[in-house]
């Protein structure tokens, strides 16, 4: 059986390590990665936040994880309640994405039903690139039109936003690479449709208890069962754990 043993995250270099891993497109949509932190009981947030469950490695890895994709998927209901701005790298980081062929930040993607976004906040109007916001085809037409002043809009599936319509769509503007950063009804989502590649999980050394949600919760699971992955990577920091997992071919 193989044995893979904790590293400390102070022995390795986290940007060179998630940078140099081979991540290929499939032939219909791109990589796709899933990042998320849980306490050793499960839960995603303290007091409705996931900044409570967070230390300074989880912060390394993920600042490592947001210089590799081409974009950064998000739902609408992370994006208002973890206050997301836009995508910022340091010059450092942007070089290297530079040397890769990549864009200075990755484009910022957020799927939304309801486009309930507020379009005066940072995120808009401070972005070096507008938004994507995927959408469906019922979604409303006057917060639409006013979204398209500072966002791309796009739409993917009829009644609710379809993950595998809305992945074919960003592969063909060229992300190659994206990583999902929540929440767990999106990740559900994905999971449901046997679309994620790779999960970086931290694992947390609190016990949480209450009522918060798990990684991806959603009431449809994909039909085949629980897909197979294999843990590539482990690193280790003041107790907490921080796991990468692909799916095992």
């Amino acid at each position: 059986m193989r044995q893979l043993l904790p590293e400390p995250i102070d022995a390795v270099d986290p940007v060179g390590l998630y940078a140099a891993d081979q991540r290929s497109p499939q032939a219909d949509r791109p990589w796709v990665m899933v990042n998320m932190i849980a306490s050793i009981d499960g839960a995603t947030a303290v007091s409705d936040r996931s900044g409570g469950l967070g230390g300074p490695a989880d912060r390394m890895v993920f600042r490592a994880l947001r210089e590799v994709p081409d974009a950064i998927l998000v739902g609408a209901s992370t994006v208002r309640t973890e206050g997301y701005g836009p995508v910022r790298l340091d010059e450092e980081a942007v070089g290297r994405r530079r040397a890769r062929g990549q864009t200075d930040v990755p484009r910022l993607v957020i799927v939304s039903g309801s486009l309930e976004l507020d379009t005066t906040t940072a995120l808009f109007a401070d972005s070096t690139a507008p938004p994507i916001v995927v959408t469906s085809a019922t979604a409303d037409e006057v917060r639409r039109r006013e979204l398209e002043k500072v966002a791309e809009v796009i739409t993917a599936g009829s009644t609710r936003v379809s993950m595998q319509e809305m992945l074919g769509r960003l592969l063909t503007m060229g992300l190659h690479t994206v990583l999902c950063e929540g929440g767990p009804d999106l990740n559900a989502q994905l999971v449901a449709s046997d679309l994620v590649d790779e999960w970086c999980q931290t694992f947390s050394p609190l016990l949480v208890g209450g009522d918060a949600s798990r990684a991806a919760k959603g009431d449809v699971m994909h039909a085949d069962g629980p897909a197979r992955f294999r843990l590539r990577r482990l690193l280790e920091d003041d107790d907490m754990l921080l796991a990468d997992y692909v799916r095992d071919q």
